[in-house]
């Protein structure tokens, strides 16, 4: 299949987005430029809807419809959020040798403006062939990044198309079919405050407590399919006070649910244990120990798509019109993909060529980028359901 890619087009579409903040929680400049340029291709119907009370962002989600001209013909839908991590304010993309980086002090916004970009490429690809094609919804989400919030409050019932593909993942050619589900934790522990040089003896120190806590509990790779992590630690005033209160926020990932709940029970099993045998502090003549509060939140379902389902049907069809070897994996990490799959909408996520993503050197080769624009023309116009 032969598809003529305008390389400086993309290119110049890509940085435009990327230049345009849209912090999480902040997408509403984003948000109106994608509303403003989509009507301009021609979208049958572009819509806000009403999340925005929910996340708490300036914008609600977008969803976007372009007619097809292929009767009879159940449509798809195409995936990103607009969203991104900090520090994304005053994004300056420098482009050598067809590499995108930021000037060093913020990140690309590659993560999922990559996706972006080439979706809308596809869409003046399709205008500009007149190629045949069923009807192309576009769902762009917000506060991805922050919990999937923006897709856990769309309404799934906007979406006509049958399955989808959510644009965003690093690497390249790469399709993934299974994704974890995950726990988020936030553990506090109360001791006793007390001046740590005049009466150490008085206090209870939570942070020893969350330390003995820790470090009973095996974190990292816990088996094939299971990962655990503590990232945050807060707690204390002063150096010279028995810390009264810290709290531990972490996380518990699987694909197998009952390995989730056994792991996530035995971290709670642990903290209360350890609080429960923490030796009595005698404070005003009554005896104390501590307290250990734990808030544990379903933070997104697994997804795992069938070998045969539609949706890896056409893409395939697409890899093998392009000469294309796609990689089709299971993966660790989490998306707005695990949110859709649970609403009923069968969503495989490509990768996009984004990489060293949520830092100051992330990258992306434009090379890649239009790559990832030849794959999504060839699943708009492939024959296959």
């Amino acid at each position: 299949m032969d598809i003529s890619i305008n390389r400086e087009r993309l290119a110049e579409t890509f940085i435009a987005l990327c230049e345009i903040a849209s912090p999480s929680g902040h997408e509403r400049a984003i948000a109106d430029h994608l509303k403003k340029l989509f009507r301009e291709l021609g979208a049958a119907s572009v819509e806000e809807d009403g999340s925005a009370a929910e996340t708490g962002s300036d914008s609600g989600n977008l969803i976007i419809r372009f007619q097809g001209n292929q009767p009879g013909r159940d449509g798809f839908f195409f995936s990103c959020h607009m969203d991104t991590v900090q520090p994304g304010e005053d994004v300056r993309v420098r482009r050598e040798n067809d590499l995108f980086t930021s000037e060093g002090d913020t990140i690309l916004g590659g993560d999922d403006k990559s996706g972006i970009a080439a979706i809308i490429e596809t869409i003046r690809l399709l205008q500009e062939t007149g190629a045949s094609h069923p009807g192309i919804e576009i769902l762009i989400t917000t506060c991805e990044e922050t919990g999937l919030l923006g897709a856990k409050f769309f309404d799934a019932k906007k979406v006509r198309g049958k399955y989808g593909y959510a644009l965003d993942s690093s690497g390249i050619d790469r399709v993934i079919v299974g994704a974890p589900a995950a726990n988020k934790f936030s553990i506090e522990i109360t001791g006793a405050s007390a001046h740590a040089g005049l009466q150490p003896e008085m206090g209870i120190n939570a942070i020893a407590v969350a330390a003995k806590a820790i470090s009973q509990i095996k974190l990292g790779r816990l088996d094939a399919e299971s990962t655990a992590n503590f990232g945050l630690i807060t707690g204390g005033v002063a150096t010279n006070i028995v810390p009264e209160r810290v709290v531990i926020d972490g996380e518990v990932r699987s694909h197998n649910p009952e390995k989730l709940r056994r792991y996530s029970d035995e971290i709670e099993k642990v903290f209360y244990e350890t609080a429960a045998t923490w030796p009595e502090t005698i404070i005003e003549n009554a005896p104390k120990q501590p307290t250990v509060a734990i808030h544990c939140m379903a933070e997104y379902p697994a997804m795992r798509l069938a070998e045969d389902a539609p949706v890896l049907r056409r893409v395939q069809a697409a890899g093998r019109a392009l000469d294309k070897t796609l990689e089709f994996i299971v993966a660790g990490g989490g998306s707005d993909a695990n949110i859709l799959n649970a609403k009923g909408l069968p969503t495989a996520i490509v990768a996009t060529g984004m990489d060293l993503v949520h830092t100051t050197g992330e990258r992306l080769r434009l090379d890649d980028l239009v790559e990832l624009t030849r794959l999504l023309f060839a699943i708009a116009i492939i024959n296959k359901d």
